[in-house]
């Protein structure tokens, strides 16, 4: 069975589900920090504060799947700018204190101000 969570609504400029929950997977779409000037949500000023905000959203929408962060098994960590490595990683291994995931790196580049953005691949259920 294969569950689309937040699926787009037709003619999306975001073409993709939020996460899908396929058998014992939950597989979490990209996504950056939520930033939203009108209703007085703003990603963060630093690359620190990004991934806080970033992972609390991956961590939110992996609720929404009934998992947690403490069971995601692989990570992908975009970052828009190579010297914001190091002071990703410092707040990144925050989040995982039990262990941390698989992960690669890659640089991005998105129509938007954001300095990072995470997927993941986590384990269902508790």
């Amino acid at each position: 069975m294969i569950d689309f969570i937040g699926q787009p609504e037709p003619g999306s400029l975001r073409p993709f589900s939020r996460a899908v929950r396929a058998g014992d997977l939950v597989f979490v779409s990209g996504h950056s920090a939520p930033h939203d000037p009108a209703r007085g949500i703003f990603r963060g000023d630093t690359a620190e504060e990004q991934v806080r905000n970033a992972l609390a959203t991956i961590s939110e929408i992996l609720r929404e799947t009934g998992s947690r962060l403490d069971r995601v098994v692989q990570v992908t960590m975009l970052i828009t700018d190579p010297a914001d490595y190091a002071a990703c990683n410092k707040e990144y291994v925050k989040h995982f204190p039990g262990g941390l995931p698989a992960r690669h790196t890659a640089r991005f580049g998105v129509p938007t101000e954001a300095k990072v953005a995470f997927s993941c691949i986590a384990l269902a259920g508790d």
